[in-house]
């Protein structure tokens, strides 16, 4: 796909849903345990993991993106399963951050009130 002129072939936006689905799959593992270190009270590895995930999502925004913009232009685009499951391993990937930001500052808030050390 560095060719701009270049056609878009299913190859090309299967292999974009595979870099969506691995980003994506590295956010998710970095949110997960980032739900574990915040139920242990650390919460500042928590907020660290939740920046790790973000730069992940971020990453698989941008491979969206790319085609996004090919499509924008004009280009034809045939729709893959696994563009499929990468738009939506996304999707569900940034809900789990919107929603782990939450938790923690829950976790954060718990541990104050029974009188945890919250590092």
């Amino acid at each position: 796909m560095e060719d701009e002129n270049k056609e878009i072939t299913k190859t090309d936006i299967s292999m974009t849903g595979f870099a969506i689905v691995a980003y994506s799959g590295d956010a998710r593992t970095a949110l997960i345990k980032a739900m574990k270190e915040a139920s242990q009270g650390h919460i500042t590895k928590a907020r660290d993991l939740v920046k790790e995930a973000n730069d992940s999502i971020n990453a698989a925004h941008n491979e969206q993106t790319k085609l996004l913009s090919k499509e924008a232009s004009g280009m034809d685009m045939d729709v893959t399963f696994i563009m499929v499951h990468g738009q939506d391993t996304l999707m569900t990937t940034m809900l789990l951050k919107d929603q782990m930001e939450t938790i923690i500052n829950l976790y954060e808030r718990i541990n104050k009130l029974e009188g945890k050390t919250v590092d």
